[in-house]
């Protein structure tokens, strides 16, 4: 009897002592546990207009996060149209150190910055989440146009129209303004370039034959293009397209280049590590669902998921080879006669 008082003892003893070696354990652990959480709705911001092909996108992904119920507060989102995005990028360095304000990007993130110093913008100073795609281009034209079937009719007929050639755009410096000058100055044309405010618009103009031609995303002309109402001619992409089959590319033209958007998710500069975090998270978790890796297939979106200090990395790379493209298409224009 006594030995069975003893060992009742100890384990009691054991008990207590467990108990408390958890409580501590615990205790020490909370803060890891307690990540940061949204307390407030959070704005998106896409520095394009509605319609486009990042405004889609990001509307997508916030359906797709209430849907999944991978966050527990609303998304409030903000498009910002002016100066190329310029507008956009200094709304979210206004907004330094706030947890609570996002956006979503296009390659105006280098280009607009480089053509406007005097906006004093710093993409460095940006918080990197997640890289989630790279977005195409095609060169597309009404499909009236039975005498447009490939790139050498293409530059015939823009060659001939000249300067009252339209290419619609979604803004001066804009990713399609650069390609705009690409085939001016390659192939020797003097198409007019005419801005207007986000990708969608530049597509309804082209099905209104108030423009030419475009380089459109995928995803700003597939309804158009499902329609029978629009066409394209090449693809500026190194290998074909999966839903563009018999589209052929730049290269296969003997013209080897292609061109890519970033679609990107930034955080305001002073981002805290514990937002950085849950973002990061919840944009990685994102990119592996089935939704968004079906999204990106049905709208020929590429690239892998970049994150952190690889996806800063991958703003300088792609900054300073747009600085030393914009050089080169200045010099080359100086050289084209037909400008």
């Amino acid at each position: 009897m006594l030995i069975k008082i003893r060992k009742t003892r100890r384990t009691a003893e054991t008990a207590i002592a467990l108990t408390v070696s958890l409580v501590f354990s615990l205790f020490l652990i909370t803060p890891a546990l307690a990540a940061w959480q949204p307390t407030k709705p959070i704005t998106f911001i896409v520095m394009a207009g509605k319609g486009g092909g990042a405004d889609k996108a990001v509307r997508f992904l916030v359906k797709t996060m209430a849907e999944e119920s991978l966050i527990n507060v609303p998304f409030e989102i903000v498009n910002i149209t002016g100066n190329s995005g310029g507008d956009a990028l200094a709304e979210l360095q206004r907004r330094r150190g706030d947890d609570h304000a996002i956006l979503f990007t296009l390659n105006s993130f280098y280009t607009t910055p480089l053509r406007k110093p005097e906006l004093k913008i710093n993409i460095s100073s940006f918080t990197p989440i997640a890289r989630l795609a790279q977005d195409v281009f095609l060169l597309w034209v009404h499909s009236d146009r039975t005498d447009i079937n490939s790139i050498e009719d293409f530059v015939k007929a823009a060659r001939a129209k000249g300067n009252e050639w339209i290419m619609s755009g979604t803004g001066s410096g804009s990713e399609d303004n650069l390609l705009t000058d690409f085939f001016n100055t390659m192939y020797g044309l003097n198409i007019k370039y005419r801005p207007l405010k986000g990708g969608g618009a530049v597509a309804k103009e082209l099905v209104a034959k108030k423009a030419d031609s475009t380089v459109n995303n995928p995803s700003e002309q597939a309804k158009y293009y499902e329609q029978g109402l629009t066409k394209p001619i090449v693809a500026i992409t190194p290998a074909r397209l999966e839903q563009y089959r018999r589209t052929p590319t730049l290269n296969e033209t003997g013209m080897a280049f292609h061109y890519y958007m970033q679609r990107s998710v930034v955080g305001a500069p002073g981002m805290s590590d514990g937002a950085r975090q849950f973002y990061e998270t919840l944009f990685k978790n994102l990119f592996n669902s089935p939704q968004w890796q079906g999204y990106r297939e049905k709208n020929s979106l590429t690239g892998e998921l970049i994150s952190g200090q690889a996806l800063m990395n991958y703003w300088e790379k792609e900054r300073e080879k747009h600085r030393r493209w914009g050089m080169t298409i200045e010099v080359l224009q100086t050289l084209n006669p037909q400008r």
